[in-house]
């Protein structure tokens, strides 16, 4: 599976329920990572691994339920920006993560530790050991996607998109054999610009889907011409890209079998079909565990297909 990080996690909260963890391979985004006082963090990675570990807070979809955040509010008090949160268990991560880093360890090396120090037993792969990164022109200039996301709350206009690194990195090892020897291959509801797209820029990953005998299956997270969370349909405006469904399916165009789409979009399923793409139309909003095992379900059914 192909993953970004709220729409990823959630949707993986109903896949580790009907299927064995150990069967499953998880490729994250690792252009939203970004450097905060000092600190490495993989944003995408966390939300996913916490996720999994049911450690995450449900109401943010991000970072630690219950934790407190004393470190953040004494930075600000000592003048640092502290406009991107990180909680007091959260840190412990990023201080980890950058130690090990700086000590020659790969991000995949100490992913593999961290998730495996919390619990999880799917394997969780950063689509490249190598620094990629997010970068959006708005009005206001280049900024870091965080920046855009996090700091501006989106509401600066976009103009373009790039992902800084990317024509010099290579896939982590055992992401290409992943894709081409999995059993099927699901592309998560994650924003396909800057969380499916930062994946695809990495070198071979994209020619991996395109070669892979097996069924390579999307989610559109895309319902109604909106998003369900994120700039996703902001940014794919800004890319050239309709914000649909079948916006969604002409991106993936190249690789793509399947596209699962929201019954609010059945109208666009012809056209999907046009594309030589199968639609498979259902409701696509994960509010309740149960919505996320049906999906799940019709998702691996699909790929069976």
């Amino acid at each position: 599976m192909l993953a970004g990080g709220v729409g990823a996690a959630r949707f993986l909260e109903g896949l580790v329920r009907v299927l064995p963890r150990q069967e499953i391979r998880i490729i994250g985004n690792v252009g939203d990572d970004t450097e905060v006082h000092g600190l490495h963090i993989s944003p995408d990675l966390d939300i996913v691994a916490y996720t999994l570990a049911r450690l995450v807070d449900p109401i943010k979809g991000w970072g630690f339920r219950g934790d407190t955040f004393e470190c953040q509010n004494l930075l600000r008090r000592y003048g640092c920006e502290t406009w991107f949160n990180l909680g007091d268990r959260d840190l412990a991560t990023h201080i980890y993560r950058t130690h090990q880093l700086r000590n020659g360890k790969t991000l995949s090396e100490v992913t593999s530790i961290l998730t495996r120090q919390i619990g999880l037993r799917v394997k969780l792969l950063p689509a490249t050991d190598d620094p990629v990164q997010t970068h959006v022109l708005t009005n206001k200039g280049w900024m870091h996607f965080q920046e855009y996301m996090v700091k501006e709350e989106t509401n600066v206009r976009v103009y373009r998109v790039r992902f800084k690194g990317a024509t010099r990195a290579r896939p982590t090892k055992g992401v290409i054999d992943s894709i081409v020897k999995a059993s099927g291959v699901i592309v998560a509801p994650s924003n396909p610009i800057v969380s499916i797209g930062a994946i695809l820029s990495v070198p071979g990953i994209r020619s991996a889907l395109r070669e892979t005998r097996r069924r390579v299956l999307g989610i559109s997270p895309i319902i109604g011409g909106r998003t369900v969370k994120g700039p996703a349909d902001k940014l794919m405006k800004a890319c050239g890209i309709e914000p649909s469904a079948l916006g969604v399916a002409e991106y993936y165009n190249d690789f793509l079998d399947t596209l699962i789409l929201d019954t609010t979009d059945k109208g666009l399923a012809p056209e999907i079909e046009h594309l030589g793409i199968k639609p498979v139309v259902t409701d696509t909003l994960m509010k309740t565990i149960k919505d996320k095992t049906r999906l799940a379900r019709i998702a691996l059914g699909e790929l069976k297909n």
